[in-house]
């Protein structure tokens, strides 16, 4: 699991450090420092932010019913564009090979606590198709912008 999250925090970090660079940027053409775009993200000294990460695996009660599994798909999604809206989630997403650990959210909270509150709001946790397994993280401010140049590249959404 350590390499997971070794793996998983690299990938995070270089997505968010490319979002976050301007088309210009490259090694002849460094970015300087820009203070409030710092401030805006709530970066520290470092580029950097205190987040939760979750990572969402297979609860006891998944649904056999291939129309009331659709409905909490539908529901958890609907969750999962609140909270991003709310600005409280900066990242979320499905693992592709089916295993036990179904996908992740990244939160911008402070405490695990802040992050238990928002997962209880999930109708499939609500429901025990999921459980959340949840880790105070530091990444790079820049994930921030995630749900904003998503936003901009989505030509329809689920």
């Amino acid at each position: 699991m350590r390499l997971f999250t070794r793996t998983l925090t690299a990938v995070l970090l270089s997505i968010a450090g490319a979002a976050a660079l301007p088309a210009y940027a490259d090694s002849d053409n460094p970015v300087e420092f820009d203070a409030e775009l710092a401030a805006e993200l709530g970066a520290d000294d470092y580029g950097m932010k205190r987040y939760v990460m979750a990572f969402l695996k297979s609860g006891p009660n998944r649904p056999e019913d291939p129309e009331e599994a659709q409905a909490l798909q539908r529901a958890h999604l609907d969750n999962i564009r609140r909270m991003a809206e709310d600005g409280k989630l900066v990242l979320a997403g499905p693992f592709m090979d089916r295993g036990e650990i179904r996908g992740i959210y990244v939160f911008a909270v402070d405490s695990v606590e802040e992050a238990e509150a928002l997962t209880a709001t999930d109708p499939a946790v609500q429901a025990g198709s999921l459980v959340m397994e949840l880790h105070p993280w530091y990444g790079s401010a820049a994930l921030m912008k995630v749900n904003d140049i998503h936003s901009a590249i989505a030509k329809s959404s689920p």
